[in-house]
């Protein structure tokens, strides 16, 4: 069914909507204010979090301010008690009360963990004290303003100590002051540690001048928090209350209230945005600032409006698409009778290709199939030719213990007649070791000819195969005289299925033995050597035989091809074995030698002892 026709005015805003222009002007606007909408809104939100996260530890701070600051608040007073005190403050001329006053003061200071505790008179004097010191600036102001506590700075280290005073009456007036001095400096030095493990946030602390007395920057130490004109300056370095010249301005706004967060860019901060905030600690007239990095705020505010722009321009692509769209549709309704017939001869090629295609999967299965069998029948008939050819010196191996077990038994039938129990007892044992022997050999003989679905690849010990390998070919080793080497470590495990390496070996073994049958000197070397750190191992078969000629090496490799004489060998011990050793991850190579001949491949160490075992056999 045709779609109804559109109005004038739906006309014009089709038209509209489908020029490019306007959609590059719709889309650059929508991405302008997701930006900008965006940004504000992140960058109000992440100061927000901020101010109150920082808020949150200056009150942290200021708790633990107040109490470092309490925890000796209650010492003047408890001191200004004490019948020596009273005592000194009667008499304080007198120069033994002096002294025993003084020993007092130093065990309790010591005892109280503070720095210093001294007696001063209504001059300023000190009178006694724990330890010989000079009495700081400010205590003549302190007492002539009658205050508890004052700020001072150390001379000496910088740091600043806080003192905090008690007055000494007598008759009704006030005779002197006790006076409890401890140092900030550890305190200090758990802000300075913050600033050095967070550069996102500063804390500072200043007095009733606005010079900061405590801060996790030791460079601001002693500056100013608003800007100080050069008579004010000259004033505070005048006072006394700092050991050196007064630091630079911060230029904080004097304007910045309690609670307040506002942002700032000082000076001596690279300029760089924070945001400040104060605690007005009122008591004892400090102010406890913080300034946090803004930096990551308006980073994540960059990111946000990035993404506000993304959406603006998605908002954009969007009505784009719904337009296009509006116009795929009256074009598809046009098209649909052509897309029918199309697609009818589309389903007719496809069911065609799909049927030579199922045609095609069941034939190459069928081939997959069949060339898996004809592996398999490859790898059983080698294993049996290795076995035809073992069979002569095998039976030779198995009749003699069974010849020699019929003589023993009717040997050990008139010892027991006898009664001779002894003898028949050493007969039976030298059967039993027989019997074990037999038993070996045709438990090796099962487990080689056994055919076997395809066992996963795990870990077997090299040694054990070895042995094995050799035990099999054992009758023929000894009919030579071969003397055999092996230097293969005890401890050593491999990456590889113990029945098909068993069968490499045998049929390198084998090899070797037939190349040495003509020869004078017959021995056979077996070695496993490290490669890539103890990662890989090298697995060398050595004899001295006859060799292979120069031209045959290439061919070495290739299915039925031999260099035996005809009907001694199929030509596919050495394909079938190359086969194995490259699903066990390795390689099977040959190499001549003067004389002799040697194979060798390469396998994954699964476990390496450090014990060596060198055998000869």
């Amino acid at each position: 069914m045709p779609p109804p026709p559109l109005s004038a005015r739906a006309l014009r805003l089709s038209r509209l909507l489908s020029r490019p222009g306007f959609h590059v002007f719709l889309t650059g606007l929508l991405m302008v204010l997701g930006f900008a909408l965006a940004h504000r809104l992140s960058e109000r939100s992440g100061r927000e979090q901020l101010a109150a996260l920082s808020m949150e530890r200056l009150e942290l701070y200021a708790s633990n301010l107040a109490a470092e600051l309490g925890r000796h608040a209650y010492l003047p007073s408890l001191l200004a008690i004490d019948p020596t005190l009273q005592a000194l403050m009667q008499t304080p001329a007198d120069e033994a009360r002096r002294r025993a006053t003084s020993q007092m003061l130093a065990r309790v200071n010591v005892r109280a963990g503070t720095h210093q505790i001294f007696v001063a008179d209504a001059h300023g004097e000190v009178v006694a004290a724990s330890e010989a010191l000079a009495p700081p600036p400010r205590l003549a102001e302190a007492l002539m303003q009658q205050r508890s506590h004052f700020f001072a700075a150390d001379p000496s280290t910088g740091s600043t100590d806080l003192y905090l005073l008690h007055p000494l009456r007598q008759a009704g007036r006030t005779a002197g002051v006790i006076v409890v001095r401890f140092n900030l400096a550890p305190l200090e030095a758990t802000w300075v540690d913050l600033g050095l493990r967070s550069q996102g946030e500063r804390i500072l602390l200043a007095d009733e001048q606005d010079v900061v007395i405590m801060s996790s920057v030791q460079a601001w130490k002693y500056a100013v928090l608003d800007h100080a004109d050069p008579s004010r300056r000259q004033a505070l370095q005048a006072s006394g209350r700092y050991p050196q010249a007064v630091g630079p301005d911060l230029d904080l706004p004097a304007s910045l209230e309690a609670h307040q967060a506002r942002q700032v860019q000082l000076p001596l901060a690279g300029s760089q945005p924070l945001l400040a905030q104060q605690r007005q600690i009122v008591a004892l007239g400090l102010r406890l600032v913080a300034l946090s990095d803004l930096s990551e705020v308006k980073q994540r505010a960059q990111v946000a409006a990035w993404g506000g722009a993304a959406f603006g321009a998605s908002a954009g692509l969007l009505i784009l698409y719904l337009s296009s769209r509006r116009r795929a549709l009256r074009q598809l309704t046009t098209a649909q009778g052509e897309l029918r017939q199309a697609h009818a001869q589309l389903e007719q090629l496809v069911d065609s290709r799909t049927a030579e295609l199922r045609q095609t999967n069941e034939a190459l299965k069928s081939q997959i199939a069949q060339r898996l069998q004809t592996e398999g029948e490859l790898l059983q008939a080698s294993k049996l030719a290795v076995l035809g050819q073992m069979s002569a010196g095998l039976s030779h191996e198995v009749n003699q213990p069974l010849t020699a077990l019929r003589a023993l038994a009717r040997n050990s039938i008139r010892l027991l007649e006898a009664g001779r129990t002894d003898a028949v007892t050493a007969n039976l044992k030298i059967m039993d070791d027989m019997v074990e022997r037999m038993s070996q050999i045709t438990r090796q003989l099962k487990s080689f000819a056994r055919k076997a679905d395809e066992q996963p690849i795990g870990s077997t010990a090299l040694l054990d195969g070895v042995r094995n390998g050799l035990l099999l070919l054992e009758h023929r080793s000894r009919a030579l005289a071969l003397q055999v080497e092996v230097d293969v470590p005890a401890g050593l495990r491999v990456r590889a299925e113990a029945n098909r390496l068993e069968q490499v070996l045998v049929n390198l073994f084998g090899n070797a033995i037939d190349a040495m049958q003509h020869e004078a000197r017959r021995c056979l070397r077996v070695r496993a050597a490290a490669e890539d750190g103890g990662q890989r191992v090298r697995v060398q078969v050595q004899d001295t035989g006859a060799g292979i000629a120069e031209a045959d090496l290439p061919r070495l490799f290739e299915p039925f091809f031999t260099t035996k004489p005809p009907g001694e060998g199929l030509g596919l011990g050495l394909v079938i074995s190359a086969k194995i050793v490259h699903e066990f991850g390795g390689t099977l190579r040959a190499e001549r030698l003067e004389p002799g001949m040697s194979f060798e491949f390469d396998l994954a160490v699964d476990t390496w002892t450090a014990a060596v075992e060198t055998n000869d056999v």
